[in-house]
């Protein structure tokens, strides 16, 4: 859009080209009276286009734009443990950038961790020593960092894809890749099959 300059006896003024469609108009001004009761005459003046203004915004401007590019994230499928009435699975799907906790991306995420134990001093609150925070890890993008020294004291009677969620790094900041974790493996009321990447390899 340009702004459109125009002159007249009385200064410059500017005029979008959307509200007026000729380049020369007529306008009534008001002058002032010298007379000691103050009224108004008018004066009929015409007003004359000199020059466009352009607009910063040009078309060149918005050809040479590009579009911002959205910062990389982390896709996730949290599948929660009571299935939907109709017996299919209830999934709830969120992003987060990577390089963070696990746990506390669930907590963001207002998505259920610790069931029955989320009241205060019933979890250590991400310490790693309560071990109420498991999830079970049914695809992990190849994001997650390898068990920890709590894991594996906490955790040694538990499938190896079960994991504490407070000791679970999510790649990087610059990561990208797609999770799939279900919540509160202990109460779940469904089974998935799980085969590890690793196993996949080795048959091959």
């Amino acid at each position: 859009m340009s702004l459109l300059q125009l002159n007249s006896s009385h200064g410059l003024c500017s005029l979008s080209p959307y509200s007026h469609n000729n380049l020369r108009r007529s306008f009534i001004i008001p002058i002032h009276s010298s007379n000691k009761n103050h009224t108004f005459a008018t004066r009929r003046v015409v007003v004359r286009a000199i020059s466009t203004v352009p607009d910063t915004n040009t078309d060149t401007d918005k050809n040479t734009t590009q579009p911002s590019q959205a910062p990389p994230s982390v896709g996730f499928a949290f599948i929660h443990p009571v299935l939907l009435p109709d017996g299919t699975p209830d999934i709830h799907y969120r992003t987060a950038c990577g390089g963070q906790k696990l746990r506390d991306i669930m907590l963001d995420s207002n998505l259920d961790l610790y069931g029955p134990y989320g009241r205060p001093l019933l979890n250590c609150a991400g310490g790693g020593s309560c071990a109420t925070c498991m999830v079970e890890v049914l695809e992990d993008g190849g994001l997650l960092n390898p068990r920890t020294d709590k894991e594996k004291e906490h955790l040694k009677r538990k499938p190896k894809n079960w994991r504490l969620a407070c000791q679970i790094t999510v790649g990087k900041p610059d990561s990208t890749g797609a999770l799939v974790i279900q919540q509160l493996p202990e109460w779940k009321g469904h089974e998935f099959k799980y085969q590890n990447r690793e196993d996949d390899s080795e048959d091959s």
